[in-house]
Formats: structure tokens, C-alpha cells, sequence
């Protein structure tokens, strides 16, 4: 009797399938590319690193390609956020590209794929990691100088917004409404200023008072082999002791004589110059301090100039909270409203208590 091969159908992939392939070859090709402009703006490691990922990309892209077959078609056109990354990438290549590369790796939609392989969504995974630390990188890298600059002028919006609708809304003049916004412009620099100087110079002065001496690294030579202290150095460091007793032994017998310091504690980030921070931390407190006295200062009152105020405030506070969203990895948008939300509450409070003090003293 003779038996017969089980039939394979192939069936044809859906229209629908077909438009979603395409879609994921030309995203594919656009991170490749949105790699090799970074990449090309870069040297060494981090070079290298990129390629390896627009390679990675490429490979990715194969995939589909090889699915599609003779249906590849014209190639699908990737949404506006993909195209201004790429824009960035080619232009400025900076840490807020890489963040929000991180960002579209993330998104990978191959996990609930069935047509995707399981290393293809693995590879996303890591994909994503691997930006993630080329991010970090670029997040160290920006000095505490710029860090006060973001934050500074955060705060500028937000303290002096309050305070020029907190006195508006009581019914002064606007001559004394335009007297106060600058005062709380001055005020709240200087002390942002002084603040941050102090702050900066603190922080280095006690890393400085942890930092191994050099008079004592250049005494190691001179230890006595069979009787020394300096594996009590490096417990003291955090070292347990068996890795001191190694440590100090290495030492001592001139595997680490070349650079004779007491190491065993790891690099501080730097915290940037204490004078500069300062600067920086006055001038943006400043420029964003200014923002909700602009209206006043050319002439406008009453309603038209708080809400004026406010939409600019407001305009301002998106686009600080789109930076901090970027350099600390979250969703820039999310970041944005919630920066939004809390400067509005802030002037809100003020102003309705602006309200009840200008009722009762009326």
C-alpha cells in the first residue's frame, strides 16, 4: 500500500502583511542610516560601535527583504519622527539623537511579531542597551555647568511666573508688577548663582579630601616588605581583605610601581567648574526668569498680559522638560507635560492667593 507525502501550503501573504514587511525593511534601512550618521561623527570605540550596529540593521533589513521576495515594491516611506532623526543624526549626532534612538529600539514591535525571528526581537533588546550606554556616555560627558543651565532656567520660569501672576492677580499696578518681576529676577539669580557655587565647590573640596595623597604614594617604595600598612589602605578603600593583601603585594613588588598610587576607589564624575556653574546657573535663571515679565515690560496689563505670560511661560517649560526627559533616558513628551503641569500649578496657587489678598485689602 502505498502512502502518500502530507501536502505543505504555502499560503500568500495578506496585503496587510505585505504593507507591514515593508514598513519594517524601510525602518530597518533608516536606523542603518540614522547609525552610520552618528558614526561618521564619531571616532574610535564609539565609531565602531555604531557600525556594528547599523550592520546589525542591515542584517535585520535582509530579513525582510528575503519574506517580500519579488513584492518588495517601492520602497515605504518612514514616519516624520524617524526622518528628523535621521536629519539630527547627520547634523549634530549629539547625546539627544542618541536618546532618542535609545527611544525607537525600545518601541520594537518583534517581540508580538510572528513573522520576526526570535534573535531578531532579542537583538532590539540588546540594540537598545547598547544605545543606552553610548547615551550614558554622552550624559557624562555634559558638564555640571549645563546640568545647572537646564535647571536653572526652569526655575526661572517657574518661581518668577508665580510671582508676577500671584501680584498681578492682587491688582497693583502694572509699574509695581514690572518692579517685582525684576527684583524676583535678580533676587532669584544671585541666589541660584551663589547657590550653585557653593554647591560645586563643596562637592569638589570633599572629593578632593578622599582622593588618595601622592606624598603618600611616592613613600610606598620605601615600605617595609614584611611589616606595612598599605593593605589596611586599601580596606579602608572598600577592598576586602584578601584583595588588599593582593593589591598590596602587586604593589610592592613593582607590578604597580610605574604610577605608585594608592588606588582601589573608583573615578568621580566630574562635577564642573564651581565659577562657571555659577554663571551659568545666574544667566538662566535669568533668561527664563525674564520670560513671564516680557509682556509687562512692553507695555501690556491687565488680562492680555498674564495670559500672554503664561502661554509664553508655558512654551518655555515643554521645551525644558523635553531636555530633562532626553538626558535622563524618559519619554521627552511625558517629561514635558509634567513640567508643564507643575509650573501651572505653582502660578495657579499663586494667583488665586493673589485674588483673595487683592478681595480682602480692596
Amino acid at each position: 500500500m502505498e502512502t502518500s507525502e502530507p501536502l505543505v501550503t504555502i499560503t500568500a501573504p495578506t496585503g496587510r502583511e505585505l504593507r507591514r514587511w515593508r514598513r519594517y525593511l524601510a525602518e530597518e534601512r533608516a536606523e542603518a542610516q540614522t547609525y552610520r550618521a552618528l558614526a561618521a561623527r564619531r571616532t574610535g570605540e564609539e565609531r565602531e560601535i555604531l557600525l556594528g550596529l547599523a550592520e546589525a540593521e542591515g542584517r535585520h533589513a535582509q530579513h525582510w527583504i528575503d519574506l517580500l521576495g519579488d513584492q518588495v515594491g517601492r520602497p515605504a516611506r518612514v514616519d516624520l519622527s524617524t526622518r528628523i532623526l535621521i536629519f539630527l543624526a547627520k547634523h549634530f549626532g549629539s547625546v539627544f539623537v542618541l536618546a532618542l534612538a535609545q527611544r525607537a529600539e525600545d518601541r520594537s514591535p518583534y517581540a508580538t511579531d510572528a513573522h520576526a525571528t526570535d534573535a531578531m526581537a532579542a537583538d532590539e533588546m540588546i540594540h537598545a542597551e547598547v544605545v543606552r550606554g553610548l547615551a550614558e556616555r554622552g550624559r557624562n560627558r555634559l558638564s555640571g555647568t549645563f546640568r545647572a543651565a537646564v535647571f536653572g532656567a526652569n526655575d526661572g520660569l517657574v518661581s518668577n511666573l508665580a510671582l508676577v501672576l500671584g501680584i498681578a492677580a492682587s491688582g497693583v499696578s502694572n509699574h509695581t508688577i514690572l518692579l517685582t518681576g525684576l527684583a524676583g529676577l535678580l533676587a532669584g539669580a544671585l541666589s541660584m548663582g551663589a547657590g550653585e557655587y557653593v554647591s560645586v565647590r563643596s562637592q569638589r573640596e570633599l572629593l578632593e579630601a578622599s582622593t588618595p595623597s601622592p606624598e603618600a604614594g611616592a613613600a610606598v617604595p620605601a615600605l617595609d616588605v614584611d611589616a606595612n600598612e598599605l593593605a589596611l589602605v586599601y580596606r579602608a578603600r572598600g577592598m576586602t581583605p584578601v584583595e588588599a593583601d593582593v593589591r598590596a603585594a602587586e604593589v610592592l613588588a613593582g607590578a604597580a610601581l610605574a604610577e605608585a598610587r594608592l588606588d582601589g576607589v573608583d573615578e568621580h564624575e566630574a562635577v564642573g567648574n564651581g565659577l562657571s556653574a555659577a554663571l551659568s546657573s545666574f544667566c538662566f535663571f535669568a533668561s527664563g526668569a525674564i520670560i513671564p515679565v516680557l509682556p509687562f515690560l512692553f507695555g501690556m496689563s491687565g488680562y492680555p498680559a498674564i495670559a500672554v505670560s503664561a502661554v509664553l511661560v508655558g512654551l518655555a517649560l515643554l521645551g525644558t522638560g523635553a531636555v530633562v526627559g532626553l538626558l535622563s533616558g524618559a519619554p521627552p513628551l511625558k517629561r514635558a507635560l509634567r513640567q508643564l503641569a507643575i509650573g501651572y500649578g505653582a502660578a495657579a496657587v499663586t494667583y488665586v492667593l493673589g485674588l483673595l489678598f487683592g478681595a480682602s485689602g480692596g
